[in-house]
């Protein structure tokens, strides 16, 4: 008997476009873990209601994120792709992990501190975002969810989510040598840290949709070029002095898109520039801009394409969803029956 894979979870949100970070933090990693494991992926519409008040805009960057991994290589026969909001059963399971979470769980989130502090309006939804996320990974029995490190908070909060309601709900069991221990309906997940570090944005901070700093997968032309040349390099003069390229918000956009004979051949140019008539930070900006034309152009078609109404994208979710939502039920039946709510009905 084959070894069953790990299902593996991840959801992006639909709250802007979609930049470099949004791509060397998670969808290049999902694109190559869908075939490592049973990959579901979400878009996390409902998640986006915590920034995104525009009706038509939601429903547009929706699209946008779907049409996004389909054409960098997403494929709905491997993985299974959807809506968040196609599968309501989300939000039964999160009020039942609210009813056995502490206040000061949610509390510590350090997400939630930093975006007040940024001057985002604390929602009851922003503060209980945790309980969202967690119900999320736990109402699709997930082993592994990839996040970066900014997000592992979240996945600690949920396997406490986990652990708290199956301690309150599930059945005590003895194994072989007699130790009793729980048996609950909720499957506590691992995280799986994503390999690329920070992606700097055109400022140097984490490339964010929030900080308005970012780079988008599928600019082109003058918009691109707008883009890249707004990222902020120093005032050294390459024909007097050495440059750094360990302090260098271009070089290090630029060693994300290029192999390392190719970093390790600017750095050494960056370090020799005087000697060797290096002209600056110019020619790593223009650098980026080709190689983001070489990498991401074809893409960009399929991208445009899939955007169009009568595309195969709303196939795509729909199909999605319909797999997702049947093993949503399953855990919520199972969480149901924990908690003496009574069965599910007939959907």
């Amino acid at each position: 008997m084959s070894e069953r894979r790990p299902r593996i979870l991840s959801g992006v949100q639909p709250s802007g476009e979609l930049h470099l970070g949004n791509y060397f933090g998670a969808i290049a990693q999902h694109v190559r873990l869908q075939d490592e494991g049973d990959a579901f992926y979400f878009i996390a519409d409902y998640h986006a209601l915590t920034t995104v008040h525009d009706a038509e805009r939601l429903a547009a960057l929706t699209r946008d994120v779907a049409a996004t991994y389909l054409a960098l290589g997403l494929d709905p026969q491997k993985a299974t792709f959807f809506r968040q909001s196609d599968v309501p059963e989300v939000h039964e399971l999160t009020w039942m992990l609210e009813c056995v979470t502490g206040m000061g769980l949610l509390e510590r989130a350090h997400s939630y501190k930093d975006k007040v502090a940024k001057g985002i309006h604390p929602s009851v939804g922003l503060f209980t975002y945790p309980a969202l996320m967690a119900s999320d990974i736990l109402i699709y029995q997930a082993d592994l969810v990839p996040v970066g490190q900014d997000q592992v908070q979240h996945i600690e909060m949920c396997q406490d989510m986990a652990q708290s309601f199956n301690s309150r709900f599930g059945r005590r069991e003895r194994d072989a040598e007699g130790v009793e221990r729980v048996v609950g309906p909720l499957k506590r997940p691992e995280y799986k840290l994503s390999p690329t570090p920070k992606v700097p944005g055109t400022d140097g901070q984490k490339m964010s949709k929030s900080y308005g700093n970012t780079i988008p997968i599928f600019a082109s032309g003058k918009r691109l070029k707008k883009a890249v040349n707004s990222i902020v390099t120093d005032s050294r003069d390459p024909k007097r002095e050495p440059l750094d390229p360990d302090a260098c918000n271009a070089f290090a956009i630029y060693a994300l898109l290029h192999d390392e004979d190719e970093v390790a051949a600017l750095a050494e140019q960056y370090r020799r520039a005087p000697e060797v008539g290096f002209l600056g930070y110019g020619v790593t900006k223009k650098a980026i801009i080709e190689r983001m034309q070489e990498r991401f152009g074809p893409a960009r078609e399929r991208y445009e394409a899939l955007k169009r109404p009568g595309s195969e994208l709303d196939d795509v979710l729909r199909e999605g969803a319909l797999r997702a939502r049947a093993v949503a039920r399953e855990t919520i039946a199972a969480c149901r029956q924990a908690t003496g709510l009574g069965p599910l009905l007939s959907a």
